[in-house]
């Protein structure tokens, strides 16, 4: 028999520590071996009951979560997936707990906390389940299962012939998922402020990615937005998909310009990495250079050797700097990685590659 993941609850809401309990302990593979009220009680459960996973409110008594994660990351670095609230203030401190080491988050409703927990319930087991496997590598494959249809990039953008002119204007395409905002942070933080235009694709929630877009203008010398129907696509800026919707690069005349999608998911995911690549394929081609970084999965897999098809270069990030190799390692699986690289090493390929195409 398999070894369960053992998790560990910290939360100071009674309610918020049952729901998760209850939802985690429907899958086989996990026990829940105990629950604290503030960080002070798990700081000794953790010694006594050595589990795999934590999760981690942020908002607590005696200790907030973030100096807890903190004092976490420098004394014994574990998985922590953060409960955070879906409001601009717990994006905030929210990404700054993935910077700190957190692998995830759960968003934690502000109304009828019960009922919307419950609609979350495979995320919140497949997001402890990546969480269990991050950044340790045992080898072999790690069996998550898929818990709804995946529909591909077909339901959003049908393959059709290519409209793509070649010009001296080149386009960067970025995808990625668990781990990336902090893999993405990396990439911008070395580019120069006269870069080529970059589109990012990062799986995230609606209410965040507006502030991870303004955290990341915040580091880099570029220019970075949450990309808006219909915005030119320039150099030096950066543009960053919605989360509550597919982005997609068109040409319009002579320009390139942001189109946003809300169709359906794609391989789950809104947005998805595969649906921008496809329309990169299209519109850019080999004007184009696509990386896809860390990431649970494989959205943007089938993507980018679609890409590499047409021309264009692509980097996956290698496994030793990845969170969760699972987009990377598909891409690679699949032959679409002209280049794996460890993140230290991506943007200066990615400049590299533009310069030389």
């Amino acid at each position: 028999m398999a070894k369960k993941i053992k998790v560990l609850i910290i939360d100071d809401s009674a309610l918020i520590r049952q729901l998760l309990e209850e939802i985690l302990t429907q899958d086989p593979a996990i026990e829940v071996v105990g629950t604290a009220s503030d960080p002070l009680i798990a700081r000794e459960k953790i010694k006594q009951l050595l589990p795999d996973v934590l999760t981690l409110d942020i908002e607590m008594p005696r200790m907030d979560g973030i100096t807890f994660l903190k004092n976490l990351m420098r004394l014994r670095p574990m998985p922590v997936i953060m409960i955070s609230t879906l409001t601009e203030a717990g994006a905030d401190v929210t990404l700054e707990a993935l910077d700190i080491g957190a692998v995830d988050f759960i968003p934690k409703p502000k109304l009828d906390v019960s009922s919307k927990l419950q609609e979350y319930a495979d995320d919140i087991i497949n997001k402890v389940k990546i969480a269990s496997v991050a950044r340790v590598r045992a080898g072999g494959s790690h069996n998550i299962p898929d818990v709804d249809k995946k529909l591909s990039a077909d339901a959003v953008l049908a393959k059709t012939a290519h409209n793509f002119h070649q010009t001296t204007e080149k386009i960067i395409t970025i995808g990625a998922s668990t781990g990336g905002t902090e893999a993405i942070k990396e990439v911008l933080i070395n580019m120069p402020a006269n870069a080529p235009a970059i589109v990012i694709s990062q799986h995230i929630p609606a209410a965040f990615s507006e502030p991870f877009a303004r955290r990341m203008d915040g580091c880099s010398a570029m220019t970075v937005y949450e990309a808006k129907d219909g915005q030119q696509i320039l150099p030096g800026h950066v543009y960053i998909a919605p989360g509550s919707h597919h982005l997609l690069v068109e040409r319009s005349g002579s320009r390139y310009i942001c189109r946003l999608n809300d169709g359906a998911p794609v391989n789950r995911h809104k947005p998805s990495v595969d649906v921008m690549f496809r329309s990169v394929c299209q519109s850019v081609g080999p004007n184009a250079v696509g990386a896809i970084l860390t990431g649970m999965g494989d959205d943007g897999a089938r993507g980018l050797k679609e890409l590499q098809d047409v021309g264009v270069p692509t980097i996956a990030q290698d496994e030793k700097t990845s969170v969760v190799w699972g987009m990377p390692g598909e891409a690679v699986k699949m032959g679409g990685a002209d280049f794996v690289l460890p993140l230290n090493k991506i943007t200066a390929k990615l400049l590299e590659l533009c310069s030389s195409g």
